[in-house]
């Protein structure tokens, strides 16, 4: 029998509206064309039992969201589950929620009376180079190759990514080789006009050279930074006795220009440099030490919120601001930096490397190359909303990987995605804090309602995707929007998935419920509670299968909540015709899925508790129980059954949960509802058996508990005698082992 069959023998689980339902009236086709057909719908929209869709839920859950109740096969245990999911679930819902307080810090790499304006000419006063000589850090050696590059060749570039300290280091350059004084050019100078500025005569009377800063150079693809501008530049400079250093971004345009690299020193570095400025060392040492500065230090935070943070801790020192103060910071300084990315004028960032950083939280850790293409499918969107008449553009070829990770303080690396065909190898693309996910989502969907529409069009497009991990992270990211806003998200995108006739829709949005509920979204079994008495039916196969992944935290009100489910399926049945096998083989996969989570030992006392019940709660426990006898370690053809490996730990380590395994298997075995079907997952025990010496020890210690009557020795000695091998073989030599296992008569 084949695994289909066997589903249909213990329960039917195809939902309602499943493969070759059209799409709805005015719902888009699954490629976005809007034309739709039952041929396409039958090709998209294929149903998915629940164990399988709770794989692809865990295999793509973005790392800031962990869905409890894992089972053996992902990584839990049976009856250990994670202590720290609540945790979790309370610290991500304090990151999406944001910080508690309004703070007025200042977040300039420089103290607010020290800054130096790049907008316009002027000389930069000493007094500020000698307060920000005093807390300047750097590795020597990288220091001294750029002074030695700049009293060379008189101008310098110094390319490095926005607040990373570069114009302080520029700065310093100057200071450390000792020129007179530092004059700082407007940034809009024009390329070809730089060697302009430094146009006159040396000063004869001048004991030491001139320096000059250019902050960051205006470039564009017209208009780029070539090296003729550089050597005109440097024979003006060399005829002043002056040097030159400008800082660009690593999207500056440029020609045959080479510039210097600047990366920042280490985090601790830094802040120990500034608390030194500012106390004396006993006060910086117990400073460094506080847990708190610790966390604060691991966050790869930029030198500019280092500075400020120092500042911070040298008034908790005096006790100018209390601990908790100390303890947000580093939430505020990432909430600071999220609305810097999406303000209208004030960092400058395209539309398109917005959309790109959205898609980037939804697909945080996920391959890159996937990202970029949803991020324009998202700018598409957001076009549309900017001005509807305009046909939106997306250039082919745009900026680069590295510089567009830049500018979203992320990283890209090689990791294996997890796929239907196995791990494969993929360049992924990750945050460097894996807080900013949660607070830019937060900061779009509440802080810029007029980007909603496109948000919304947007993600109704992921869940149409055929990719798991796209449909997951479609779920994830409703899970943030609902825990900042709930109403919003389940009337905008919940619950018209809820509804839809789609399959895949419907499953977006048990995700969603799934993924709000495990960062502390309240009411979440409350509105499963309410759809599973609802009169839709797509809404109670949606509370269903929700259950079924929210269930491990509340075990009895889950059960308590499918019983009553499964009753409700038979009063409503006025004839047999009329019975809802759809919905009940829905249940029974739920059933399935709790027994197979990190709370089977409770979920198991319950079901055996509640075994007899009524007739309905009968049939779905045993039918549970069977299919999640089915499944194997890693889903593998020939690997250990999950259940058979749990039998096996429990002899030894909870008598209970082992008696009432064998108690399930022998009310299955006896039951004329599911007799054909546990015979045939014992069958194929008893094959798991013949490959794995562990497996048949378990089989042989279980086999004598399911034999209490003369009936129950003879249908398992008639399995054992004539059961056929792998593919029609002869009987296996492990069936006649077991065979002598049995008690006699």
């Amino acid at each position: 029998m084949t695994e289909q069959d066997q589903q249909a023998a213990a329960a039917p689980a195809a939902p309602p509206g499943g493969s070759g339902a059209a799409p709805e009236p005015g719902e888009p086709a699954p490629d976005g064309t809007g034309k739709g057909g039952a041929e396409e719908a039958e090709e998209a929209d294929r149903t998915q039992n629940a164990w399988s869709a709770r794989r692809d839920l865990f295999d793509h859950s973005p790392r800031t969201m962990h869905v409890g109740g894992g089972s053996v096969d992902f990584g839990g245990s049976f009856g250990g589950g994670d202590t720290n999911v609540a945790h979790r679930a309370d610290v991500t819902g304090d990151v999406i929620m944001g910080s508690k307080t309004v703070h007025h810090w200042t977040l300039s790499g420089l103290p607010a009376a020290a800054s130096v304006s790049v907008s316009a000419s002027g000389e930069v006063p000493r007094a500020t180079l000698d307060r920000l000589a005093e807390s300047f850090v750097a590795d020597d050696a990288v220091l001294g190759d750029l002074l030695d590059r700049l009293r060379r060749e008189r101008v310098l570039v110094l390319s490095g990514p926005r607040f990373t300290g570069r114009r302080t280091a520029a700065l310093m350059l100057l200071h450390r080789l000792g020129v007179a004084s530092v004059h700082a050019l407007d940034r809009d100078t024009a390329p070809g006009a730089l060697a302009d500025r430094f146009a006159g005569a040396a000063d004869d009377d001048a004991a030491r050279p001139r320096g000059h800063v250019l902050c960051d150079l205006a470039t564009r693809r017209g208009n780029p930074l070539r090296e003729p501008h550089l050597l005109a530049a440097r024979d003006r400079l060399a005829a002043q006795d002056a040097y030159l250093v400008v800082t660009v971004g690593p999207t500056a345009v440029l020609e045959d220009v080479h510039p210097a690299a600047w990366r920042p020193p280490a985090a601790e570095d830094v802040l120990a440099a500034h608390l030194r400025a500012r106390a004396d060392e006993a006060t910086t040492a117990r400073l460094l030490g506080l847990p708190d500065v610790k966390e604060f230090l691991g966050r790869r935070h930029q030198p500019r919120e280092i500075a400020a943070f120092a500042r911070l801790l040298v008034r908790h020192a005096a006790g100018e601001v209390t601990g908790a103060a100390v303890a947000q910071f580093s939430l505020v300084t990432l909430e600071h930096q999220v609305q810097e990315w999406f303000e209208a004028d004030g960092t400058a960032v395209h539309l398109r490397d917005k959309a790109f950083l959205v898609a980037l939280a939804a697909f945080d850790g996920g391959p890159y190359a996937l990202t970029a293409e949803l991020g324009d499918l998202l700018y598409r969107c957001l076009q549309r909303t900017e001005d509807s008449s305009r046909v939106p553009e997306v250039p082919v070829f745009g900026t680069h990987v590295g510089k567009r990770l830049q500018l979203a303080r992320a990283e890209r690396y090689e990791e294996d995605e997890t796929t239907e065909w196995g791990p494969v190898t993929q360049t992924k693309a990750a945050f460097l804090d894996e807080r900013v996910p949660l607070v830019l989502l937060r900061e779009v969907w509440t802080g810029h309602p007029s980007a909603r529409p496109a948000l919304v069009e947007w993600l109704r497009r992921l869940a149409d995707d055929g990719r798991p991990l796209v449909r997951t992270r479609a779920a994830s990211t409703v899970a943030v929007l609902a825990r900042t806003d709930l109403p919003s998200a389940m009337a905008l995108v919940i619950e018209p998935w809820a509804r839809s006739k789609r399959f895949r829709h419907r499953l977006v949005a048990v995700n969603s419920l799934t993924f709000a509920h495990a960062v502390g979204t309240p009411n979440i079994p409350r509105v499963l509670d309410d759809w599973s008495r609802h009169d839709d039916r797509r809404l109670r196969w949606v509370a269903t299968r929700a259950y079924a992944l929210i269930g491990p935290e509340r075990p009895q009100q889950a059960l308590a909540a499918l019983r009553g489910a499964v009753r409700r399926l038979h009063t409503d049945a006025t004839a047999p015709d009329d019975f809802d096998r759809e919905t009940a083989g829905e249940l029974a996969e739920a059933v399935e899925l709790l027994l197979l989570s990190a709370a089977a030992p409770a979920v198991l006392a319950a079901l055996r508790a509640h075994l007899d019940d009524d007739r309905p709660v009968r049939d779905l426990t045993l039918g549970g129980f069977v299919n999640a006898c089915r499944r194997t370690e890693g889903d593998e053809r020939h690997g250990t059954p999950l259940v058979l490996g749990w039998y096996a730990r429990a002899s030894t380590g909870d008598p209970a949960s082992a008696h009432g395994v064998a108690h399930l298997w022998r009310e299955a075995l006896g039951d004329p509802h599911t007799t054909r079907h546990a015979l045939d997952v014992l069958r194929a025990w008893v094959l798991a058996a013949d490959r794995s010496t562990a497996a048949e020890w378990a089989l042989a210690a279980l086999l004598p508990e399911l034999v209490t009557t003369p009936t129950e020795h003879a249908r398992l000695g008639h399995l054992l005698r004539t059961m056929p091998g792998e593919d029609g073989s002869p009987p296996p030599d492990v069936a006649a082992r077991l065979l002598t296992t049995l008690p006699h008569r």
